[in-house]
C-alpha cells in the first residue's frame, strides 16, 4: 500500500522543490492547525472527538477514556506484549470540515522524512476511534474505506453506515439507528401509544432514523405518525415557533424526538417559553442523558421523559486516571490545556494577570486540584459514550493482538504469510473477533460492522433540588427473544401528568371484541370507527381488522365475540305447536276408534248395513292410520322416521280415498241397476271387485313409495338456508319428483271421487251417500289445494306443521262429513235406525232391492223412486 500518495492527495502537496529525483527522500510542506493530544508508541491509534460544544467536560472525558484504555492495555502483559500503543487524538469542533481535516491528518505521513523515493512505509495510524457524528462518519468513511483503514465509531448510529459496499471498513460499538428505532417502537407498543408526533434533526442521523421510524411504527404495531417535523439547521425562530404550535395543537400526547442536542435546544427553549405541557417526550440516545436539558427550568415540560441510552458500563480505575491529568505545555497537546482553562477559568497565556482585575482571567499554574471539582468530567455514574470508546479501543487492540499470534506459514495473507509490525497495513487488521470486557459485556461485530445492540431505558425524574435526574428503569436487549426485547420496571416510572399514570395517545380508541375497525376516508389507519360485526360473524380480539364468519353449524353470540352452536329447530313434542298437533292426532285417532266401535256394535242395524259396512270399516281403519302417521312428523328427524312419514301418509290416504272412490262407484252402480237399462251394472261391483279395486289402487301407491325409497330416499338434513341463525332439522324429500308423484296420485283419486259423487248428488235423499261423499271430497280437495302454496312459503318447522295440519284437516273432514250423520242417527235417534223407518212410504212407492247375490257386499240400498202416475 502506497501511503504517501494519500498524503499528497489529502494535502495536495507535491515533493519539496529542494528534493531532487533520486535523493531517496520526500517530505510534507505543511500542517493543519488542529486541537489535539498525542502519545508516541510502536503502533498508533487515531481518535476523533467532539470536545467543544456547550461544555467540554463529558466529551473530554471520552477522549481521556481512550488514553486510559491505551494506558491499561500497555500495562497488560497478556494483551499486545512487547508492543506499546500510542495515540493521536483530535477535536472535530462539531464541524464536518474540521473532522475531515483531522481524519486526513491521522492517515497522512508525519514530518519525519521517509527513506524511499516512492514514500512507502507504515501509515501513521493503524485504526481510528470515532467520529461520534453520523454525518462526519459518512464523509470520512467514504474516503477511509478506499484504503481499508478501520474506523470504529462510538456514537455514530446512522443505519446507512451498515452498507458494506459503501463503507467496508466502518465499525461501531453503538447500536445502529435501525435498532434504536425498534427500541423506541417497543416502548410505544408497551403503552399502546399508536398516535405519536415526530421531530427530527436535519442531518443524516435524524433523516435516516425518521425514515426507519415511519416504517417500523406502522409495521410493528399499526401505529401512526400524527405529524413529522424536521428541525431547521439555522435554528430559525419562525420555523421553531411553527413546530411548537404543531406539537401543542396536536391530539397526539406522545412526541418522539430523534435529534442531537444542537438541533433540539432551541426547540426546548421555545417549548418552555410557550409553556407546552401535557406531552410525553420520547428521547433518542443522542440526548436522553444530556445534562444540557436536566435543568429546573425544563422540569415542568420534560419531566417524565422516556428515552433510550447507550448501555452504561463500569471502568475500574478511570476516575483515578482522570484525576491524575496535568496540563502539558507542549503545544501539540493543546487539547488538555484548553480543557484546563475551561475547568478552572484561567489561562496559560503569558498575558494572564491577577484575577481581581475586571475582564481579565487568572493565570493557570497547572497545579489546580481536579479532585475539588464536581463536573461531568469525573462523574462515573453515567459511563455510556465513554464505555463505548473503551470498547472501541479494546476492539482494535484485540485485532492487533490476533495478528501478533500469527504463525508463519499459517497466516491469512498471500502465501500463508503473517503481517509484520514494521510493515503493518490497516487493511490487514481484521475486526472479526469476540472478547469480553472487564465489566462482563460481550463485544463482537456482525457482517455489517454493528455491535450487539443493547440499550438502557431512561426516565427523567424530579430531583430534590428541583432539577431533573435520569434514572435507569429498563433495558432493550436484541439478544433476547423477540417478544421479550423490552424489560421495564413500570413501578419506578415517573409520569408528569395529574393522573400520575401513563397517558393515552390514540387517534381512535381500540375497538372491543365484537367489532371491527373501519378506517376513516382520507385519514391515517389509526383513525377509524368501530363497526359491529354482522350477524353470524365475530371478532374475539381487540382492534380486529375484519370479522370472521362462524362455522356452518355455529352462530355469533349476542356480543359478537364468540361463536355458539346454532339453535336446532324442528317440530318438537315439547313446544306448544307440537303438543297441539299431537293432541289433535290422538283425538282424531280416538275419534276413529270410537266410530269404529259404534259401527261394530251396530253392524246389523239398517243404517250400517245400508252403507256398505265392509268399506266403512276399511275407511275408518285408513283414517285412523292417517291420524297416527302425523306422529312421524313430530320430533327430531331420524332416518327411519323420514323414510316412513311420507310412505305412511301416502299409503294411508290412498287407502282412504280409494275406499271412498269405490263407495261412490257402488252407490252410482246400485242406482243405475234399479233402472231397467242398468240391470247389469252391479255385476262389476261385487265384493271381489270392490276389494280388488281398493287393493290395486293402493298397490300403485306402494309401488311409487318403493321406487322413491330405492332411488332417492328421504333423509335427515340440517338446513341453514331458511334462517341463518338456526339449523332447521328437517327431512329432505330426496326427490321432489317422487314427492309430487305421491301427492298427484292422491289428488287424482280424490278428484275422480269428487267428480263421481258430484254427478250422483241428485239421488234420492234419505240414503244419498253421494252428497256426503261430495262434501267430504270438497273439504279434502280444498285443504290440499291450499296446502301446496302454504307448504312452499312456510319456513323451517312450519312447513312440517302445515303438512301435518293438512293431514289432520283432511282426515277430520272425511271422518266428520261421512260418518257424523250416521253416528247421529245411530246414537241419538235410534228410532230412525229401523227397517220400517228406512222403508216408509207415504206418497212414493218403495222399491226394496234385495239380491241374494249382492246382499253380503251391498246390503240394503233403498232407492226412492219418483214414479210417474199415468
Amino acid at each position: 500500500m502506497v501511503w504517501s500518495s494519500l498524503a499528497f492527495l489529502s494535502l495536495s502537496t507535491p515533493l519539496s522543490p529542494g528534493s531532487a529525483p533520486g535523493s531517496g527522500s520526500c517530505e510534507l510542506r505543511g500542517h493543519f492547525k488542529l486541537n489535539g493530544m498525542h502519545q508516541d508508541g510502536d503502533v498508533i491509534l487515531g481518535g476523533l472527538f467532539e470536545v467543544h460544544f456547550l461544555t467540554v467536560f463529558p466529551d473530554f472525558q471520552q477522549a481521556q477514556t481512550m488514553a486510559f484504555a491505551i494506558d491499561e492495555i500497555n500495562r497488560n502483559p497478556n494483551l499486545l506484549p512487547n508492543i506499546t500503543l500510542g495515540y493521536h487524538l483530535y477535536d472535530n469542533c462539531v464541524k464536518l470540515a474540521v473532522a475531515f481535516r483531522a481524519a486526513t491528518a491521522l492517515i497522512s505521513v508525519t514530518d519525519q522524512t521517509l527513506h524511499s523515493l516512492d514514500c512507502t512505509g507504515s501509515p501513521p495510524v493503524i485504526g481510528i476511534v470515532g467520529d461520534p457524528g453520523s454525518t462526519h462518519s459518512i464523509a470520512i468513511s467514504s474516503v477511509l474505506g478506499l484504503f481499508r483503514v478501520p474506523m470504529v465509531s462510538y456514537f455514530a448510529t446512522c443505519s446507512c453506515l451498515s452498507n458494506r459496499h459503501q463503507y467496508p471498513s466502518f465499525f461501531r460499538t453503538i447500536p445502529s439507528d435501525d435498532f434504536q428505532v425498534r427500541a423506541i417502537v417497543q416502548i410505544l407498543k408497551r403503552f399502546g401509544w399508536t398516535w405519536v408526533g415526530l421531530v427530527y434533526s436535519d442531518d443524516d442521523y435524524g433523516i435516516n432514523a425518521a425514515h426507519a421510524f415511519h416504517q417500523d411504527v406502522q409495521r410493528q404495531f399499526s401505529g401512526c405518525v400524527a405529524f413529522s417535523e424536521m428541525l431547521p439547521r439555522d435554528n430559525n425562530r419562525r420555523d421553531i415557533g411553527r413546530i411548537v404550535r404543531v406539537i401543542r395543537d396536536s391530539t397526539a400526547k406522545v412526541v418522539v424526538a430523534i435529534s442531537t442536542e444542537a438541533y433540539l435546544l432551541p426547540l426546548m427553549d421555545e417549548v418552555a417559553l410557550r409553556k407546552v405541557t401535557g406531552k410525553q417526550w420520547i428521547a433518542s440516545e443522542a440526548w436522553s442523558t444530556s445534562p444540557v436539558f436536566l435543568t429546573q427550568r425544563l422540569l415542568p415540560f420534560l419531566g417524565g421523559t422516556l428515552g433510550i441510552a447507550i448501555r452504561r458500563g463500569e471502568i475500574r480505575g478511570l476516575r483515578e486516571f482522570l484525576l491524575r491529568l496535568r496540563p502539558d505545555r507542549d503545544p501539540t497537546n493543546n487539547m488538555v490545556q484548553n480543557f484546563w482553562e475551561e475547568m478552572f477559568e484561567c489561562t496559560f497565556s503569558s498575558g494572564g494577570v491577577q484575577g481581581d482585575e475586571k475582564g481579565k482571567m487568572k493565570e493557570c499554574t497547572g497545579e489546580e486540584d481536579l479532585g475539588s471539582t464536581d463536573t461531568a468530567y469525573t462523574d462515573m455514574s453515567e459511563l455510556r459514550a465513554s464505555y463505548n470508546v473503551y470498547k472501541a479501543v479494546y476492539a482494535l487492540a484485540h485485532a492487533l493482538h490476533d495478528l501478533t499470534q500469527c504463525e508463519e506459514g499459517k497466516g491469512p495473507f498471500k502465501g500463508q504469510s503473517c503481517a509484520s509490525l514494521h510493515t503493518l497495513q490497516p487493511w490487514q487488521v481484521s475486526l472479526t473477533l469476540n472478547f469480553t470486557t472487564s465489566f462482563g459485556d460481550h463485544v463482537s461485530f456482525d457482517n455489517n460492522g454493528n455491535a450487539l445492540a443493547i440499550y438502557d431505558v431512561m426516565n427523567w425524574q424530579p430531583n430534590v433540588d428541583g432539577s431533573i435526574r435520569v434514572r435507569t428503569v429498563g433495558v432493550v436487549d436484541e439478544a433476547t427473544q423477540a417478544d421479550h426485547l423490552l424489560t421495564l420496571d413500570e413501578d419506578a416510572l415517573f409520569w408528569n401528568f395529574e393522573t400520575e399514570k401513563a397517558p393515552r395517545s390514540v387517534c381512535s380508541e381500540s375497538c372491543p371484541p365484537g367489532t371491527r375497525k373501519a378506517v376513516r376516508k382520507g385519514q391515517p389507519i389509526c383513525c377509524f370507527d368501530c363497526l359491529p360485526c354482522a350477524d353470524g360473524e365475530i371478532s374475539n380480539a381487540t382492534d380486529s381488522i375484519e370479522c370472521t364468519a362462524c362455522p356452518e353449524e355455529f352462530w355469533s353470540s349476542p356480543e359478537k365475540d364468540h361463536c355458539v352452536p346454532k339453535e336446532v329447530e324442528f317440530l318438537s313434542y315439547e313446544e306448544p305447536l307440537g303438543i297441539s298437533l299431537t293432541t289433535a292426532s290422538l283425538f282424531g285417532s280416538c275419534f276413529c276408534a270410537g266410530v269404529l266401535a259404534v259401527f261394530a256394535r251396530h253392524r246389523n242395524t239398517p243404517v250400517v248395513r245400508a252403507n256398505n259396512s265392509e268399506l266403512s270399516f276399511l275407511l275408518l281403519l285408513s283414517l285412523k292410520l292417517c291420524f297416527m302417521c302425523v306422529l312421524l312428523f313430530i320430533g327430531q328427524p331420524q332416518l327411519w322416521t323420514c323414510q316412513l312419514r311420507h310412505v305412511a301418509f301416502g299409503i294411508s290416504f290412498v287407502l282412504s280415498v280409494s275406499s271412498i272412490l269405490v263407495k261412490t262407484m257402488v252407490v252410482v252402480a246400485v242406482f243405475k241397476s234399479s233402472r231397467p237399462e242398468g240391470n247389469s251394472a252391479m255385476k262389476w261391483f261385487g265384493v271381489v271387485q270392490q276389494r280388488g279395486t281398493v287393493l290395486v289402487l293402493t298397490a300403485l301407491q306402494v309401488g311409487i313409495c318403493t321406487a322413491w325409497l330405492a332411488t332417492a330416499s328421504p333423509a335427515p338434513y340440517k338446513n341453514t338456508r331458511y334462517i341463518n341463525s338456526k339449523i332447521v332439522f328437517e327431512c329432505a324429500v330426496g326427490s321432489v319428483l317422487w314427492f309430487a308423484t305421491l301427492l298427484g296420485y292422491i289428488g287424482l283419486l280424490a278428484a275422480v271421487s269428487f267428480l263421481l259423487a258430484f254427478l250422483a248428488r241428485n239421488l234420492p235423499d234419505n240414503f244419498n251417500e253421494a252428497k256426503f261423499i261430495t262434501f267430504s271430497m270438497l273439504i279434502f280437495c280444498a285443504v290440499w289445494i291450499t296446502f301446496v302454496p302454504a307448504y312452499i312459503s312456510s319456513p323451517g318447522k312450519y312447513s312440517v306443521a302445515v303438512e301435518v295440519f293438512a293431514i289432520l284437516a283432511s282426515s277430520f273432514g272425511l271422518l266428520v262429513a261421512i260418518f257424523a250423520p250416521k253416528c247421529y242417527i245411530i246414537l241419538l235417534h235410534p228410532e230412525r235406525n229401523t227397517k220400517k223407518a228406512i222403508m216408509a212410504m207415504e206418497t212414493h212407492q218403495v222399491l226394496f232391492l234385495t239380491s241374494a247375490k249382492y246382499s253380503t257386499s251391498v246390503g240394503c240400498y233403498c232407492i226412492w223412486l219418483n214414479l210417474s202416475r199415468k
